[in-house]
């Protein structure tokens, strides 16, 4: 079983930055991936934002957040970070963060089926003010 705990939210204006983080509580393997999804309460779906695999360390991004969000990862930590700068309203959203237990991060793995991923966090608001 692996816990995973977001934290970092919070409310900002439009043009700024807030950095994410989302703890595991153990790694059960050497090969994982996790994942940022994000969504409004009461609106669309959630949609994927961005990956990151453990065999090579390879990233992808949803279209929108290119070139704004980078996902990175501190291994001694058992953490996953998700920097997010020149942020915009439309960004406003709960942030989730997800784990699976494979090399499987692709940009397409951001669009499965959300039952597929093993481990999902609770969490973590973000607020972006115009």
């Amino acid at each position: 079983q692996v816990q995973l705990v977001e934290s970092g939210g919070g409310l900002v204006q439009s043009g700024g930055s807030l950095r994410l983080s989302c703890t595991a509580s153990q790694f059960t393997s050497d090969n994982w991936s996790i994942g940022w999804f994000r969504q409004v309460p009461g609106g669309k779906e959630r949609e994927g934002v961005s990956c990151i695999r453990s065999s090579d360390d390879s990233t992808y991004y949803l279209d929108s957040v290119k070139g704004r969000f980078t996902i990175s990862r501190d291994n001694a930590k058992n953490t996953v970070y998700l920097q997010m700068n020149s942020l915009q309203p439309e960004d406003t959203a709960v942030y989730y963060c997800a784990t699976e237990i494979s090399n499987g991060c692709s940009y397409y793995w951001l669009f499965r089926p959300f039952d597929e991923y093993d481990y999902w966090g609770q969490g973590t608001q973000v607020t972006v003010s115009s």
